[in-house]
């Protein structure tokens, strides 16, 4: 009873206290309408309704429905244009990777603190790293197509385009976080500014930057499908051709063998990075 009546006694004195302050109350208010507005906003400009819904998802369980049995190509035409596909994509996104790393590795040093000292230039670089990356790999395939004509071309300088913005910002970044020992121990030996990069620095960051690229391999993999479907070739030219002819079963059979592709390239970049990195480890 003591203690019902104080908190009685304590909510007489200070109400406040006991009650949320009504500018708070406002400001939950606006920010739940700040939400809600727009979805309602959006459901109504996208047409949504239970309706729409239901019949998308009646027709995406018949598209889903000749994933099982997966279709088997008859000839050997057949199977050597679907094989000849896959290998453009993967070919693709090798060419593209490899290319957009050869050009970005000298232009991360520039964007580098530890080793680039004039500010203006290391903001300028990193700018331009920033509108490389700015413009989507499709939007450059479809700039290279229009020059280039379609294939994989294109496609290539795509990726490596792309590319060289992501990697020269993460090269730099890998480069950044390099420890200062090994530098003033090459340094204090008489070391100059080249053997420093080369005996201290490098040797820190080569299996990161091995790493990014290998990762991005990978994923170049997957874009390289996007951009077959625009017109950069390879197999997501050939799965754009099959969804437009509503061959479905052959169009999840490019799908599945797309993903086992991806599966494989995965497991052996996994690979690749713990023996990169294990070896770097075992030699410090």
């Amino acid at each position: 009873m003591t203690d019902i009546s104080s908190l009685s006694e304590l909510r007489q004195r200070v109400p406040g206290a006991f009650t949320v302050p009504p500018r708070v109350r406002m400001m939950r208010y606006a920010g739940a309408i700040a939400l809600i507005l727009p979805l309602l906003a959006g459901l109504y400009l996208f047409d949504f309704s239970p309706a729409r819904i239901l019949n998308g998802l009646t027709r995406l369980g018949m598209i889903f429905s000749f994933m099982f049995p997966p279709y088997i190509w008859t000839t050997w035409q057949e199977w050597g244009d679907v094989l000849v596909g896959l290998g453009q994509t993967i070919s693709m996104a090798f060419l593209g990777t490899l290319l957009g790393a050869l050009v970005a590795f000298p232009l991360a040093f520039l964007g580098a603190k530890n080793i680039m000292p004039l500010g203006w230039v290391r903001l300028s670089t990193r700018r331009g790293f920033d509108a490389l990356r700015a413009v989507e790999q499709i939007v450059l395939a479809l700039i290279f197509i229009r020059a280039f004509g379609l294939g994989p071309l294109p496609g290539v300088f795509a990726i490596a385009v792309s590319e060289i913005g992501t990697f020269a910002k993460l090269f730099s970044e890998a480069i950044e976080n390099t420890s200062r020992k090994p530098v003033d121990g090459v340094l204090a030996s008489g070391g100059g500014p080249l053997q420093t990069i080369r005996l201290a620095i490098l040797p820190q960051a080569m299996p990161v930057i091995l790493s990014i690229m290998l990762y991005n391999f990978e994923s170049n993999t997957r874009s390289g499908t996007i951009l077959g479907i625009v017109g950069a070739g390879g197999i997501g030219f050939l799965l754009a051709d099959r969804i437009a002819a509503y061959r479905w079963p052959e169009a999840w059979t490019i799908i599945f063998l797309i993903v086992a592709v991806v599966y494989a390239i995965d497991l052996s970049s996994a690979w690749l990075r713990g023996r990169i990195i294990g070896k770097n480890d075992s030699l410090g």
